[in-house]
C-alpha cells in the first residue's frame, strides 16, 4: 500500500501542472487584465462584468499589435488608455508583474506555489491565504453540513426505497424526488426567501363578491443575511448555535434539493443491483435474516460506488457549488470570492485558489481510494500494474 500512496502521490505533480498550464493559457487569451481595470477606474468608463470582459486581446493577443513596443505607443495596447502617460501605464505593467514574458510569469509563479507562497491580492492589499481563511466559514458551513445531511438523510431513504421497490412508497418518494431534481436550487432559495424571509403575505384563495376567501402565505421567520446576527458575540454558546444553525437553515435546503435527489437514487439503484446478486440468495438460504442479508452482506458492496461519489460531491459543495447561494444569501463564502476575483482579473486569487482547489482534490480523491480498503478488504491496489 504504501508504494500506491507514493505512486499516487508523484502522479499529483504532473496533474497538478497541466492544471495550472491551461487555466494560465487560458488566462493569456483571455480579453482584458489588471491594467485594463485599473485604466477603466482612472478614465470612469464602466467597470462591470461586461465592460472588464470586453477590453483589448489580452497578453499574448496584444503582443502582435502595431506599435505594440514603442513607447509612446504603448498606450494602444489598452483600451481607454488615451491621455494617459507611456511611463504610468509601463509602471502598471511592472506593478502587476506583465513586463516579464508570459513562460518567465508562469514559472516564477509555479515556484512560489510550491512554497506555498500565493502573494497578495492586486485590488483588495490582503494576501490570498489571508482572503481564503476570512471566506472560509462561509463555504466550511454550508459544505460541511449540506453533505452531512445529504448522507444521513438519502441513504436511509435510499436503502428503504430499495428494499420496498416498486411499492406505493418508492413510487411517491420517486416523484417527489425528481421533482425536487428538477427545480433549479436558485429559483428554490428564492421562494424561500418570499414565503419565509421577505416579511411580505402572499394571499392564496379566491375573491367572490368583494370577500376574500383563503389565507395570507408568507412570514419573516429566518434572517436573509450572513452567518449571523448583528448582536451574536453577546450572545450565549446556546443561543449562539441556535442562531447559526437559524442563518444556514434556508441555504442548505436551497442546495440540498438536488443533492437529496442524486444520492437518494444513487443509494436505491446502487443497493438493487447487489440484492439480485447470487451471494444475496445463498445467504438467504442459510437462514440469515432479512436485515443480516442487507447489513451483514450488502451494504459493505453497495456502498463502494456512493463512497466513489464523495470527493466531487464533498468538494462542489465545498467551492463551487454554493455561488449562486452565496449571492442571494449574502454569504461571503469561496465560491463568490473566485466569481468575482474572475471579472476584477484578479489573478493571484484567481490562480491561488485554483491552486488550493486543485490540490485539495487530488488529495480527496487518494484518500477516497484508500476507504475503499476499509470498507472492503478484498480490494488491493498494491497489486494493481503500473
Amino acid at each position: 500500500m504504501t508504494a500506491y500512496i507514493v505512486r499516487r502521490l508523484l502522479l499529483m505533480i504532473p496533474t497538478l501542472f497541466g492544471i495550472m498550464v491551461v487555466a494560465f493559457v487560458v488566462v493569456q487569451f483571455a480579453p482584458g487584465g489588471p491594467v485594463e481595470r485599473v485604466i477603466a477606474v482612472l478614465s470612469g468608463a464602466d467597470t462591470g462584468a461586461g465592460a472588464r470582459t470586453g477590453g483589448s486581446q489580452g497578453d499574448f493577443g496584444s503582443r502582435g499589435l502595431p506599435g505594440a513596443g514603442g513607447g509612446d505607443d504603448v498606450s494602444s495596447r489598452y483600451r481607454g488608455a488615451q491621455g494617459l502617460h507611456p511611463d504610468f501605464i509601463k509602471q502598471l505593467e511592472r506593478q502587476f508583474g506583465f513586463d516579464k514574458p508570459a513562460h518567465e510569469r508562469f514559472f516564477l509563479m509555479l515556484w512560489n506555489y510550491i512554497r506555498f507562497d500565493f502573494g497578495k491580492s492586486y485590488f483588495r492589499d490582503e494576501s490570498v491565504l489571508q482572503l481564503i481563511k476570512e471566506k472560509m466559514p462561509v463555504s466550511i458551513s454550508l459544505g460541511l453540513w449540506l453533505t452531512l445531511l445529504t448522507y444521513l438523510i438519502s441513504i436511509p431513504l435510499g436503502i428503504r426505497k430499495a428494499v420496498h421497490d416498486g411499492s406505493r412508497f418508492d413510487v411517491v418518494s420517486s416523484g417527489i424526488i425528481i421533482i425536487g431534481y428538477a427545480i433549479p436550487g436558485f429559483l428554490f432559495a428564492i421562494l424561500l426567501i418570499v414565503l419565509f424571509a421577505g416579511g411580505n403575505s402572499i394571499p392564496v384563495g379566491l375573491t367572490i363578491g368583494g370577500h376574500f376567501y383563503g389565507f395570507n402565505l408568507g412570514c419573516a421567520c429566518f434572517p436573509l443575511r450572513g452567518l449571523h446576527s448583528d448582536n451574536a458575540a453577546s450572545l450565549s454558546w446556546g443561543a449562539w448555535i441556535v442562531d447559526y444553525f437559524w442563518h444556514l437553515a434556508l441555504p442548505i435546503i436551497s442546495m440540498g434539493l438536488a443533492a437529496f435527489a442524486t444520492m437518494t437514487l444513487l443509494t436505491k439503484n446502487s443497493f438493487i443491483d447487489e440484492i439480485r446478486k447470487q451471494y444475496v440468495l445463498t445467504a438467504r438460504a442459510k437462514g440469515n435474516t432479512e436485515r443480516q442479508v442487507l447489513y451483514g452482506h450488502v451494504f459493505r458492496n453497495a456502498m463502494l460506488i456512493i463512497i466513489a461519489g464523495f470527493p466531487a460531491k464533498f468538494l462542489g459543495a465545498f467551492f463551487t457549488g454554493t455561488l449562486l447561494i452565496e449571492t442571494i444569501f449574502s454569504l461571503d463564502g469561496l465560491g463568490l470570492l473566485s466569481f468575482e476575483s474572475v471579472l476584477n482579473r484578479d489573478y493571484p486569487v484567481v490562480f491561488g485558489t485554483l491552486y488550493i482547489f486543485a490540490l485539495l482534490g487530488l488529495v480527496v480523491h487518494l484518500i477516497t481510494d484508500l476507504t475503499y480498503t476499509w470498507v472492503d478488504p478484498r480490494i488491493d491496489f498494491e497489486s494493481r500494474e503500473v
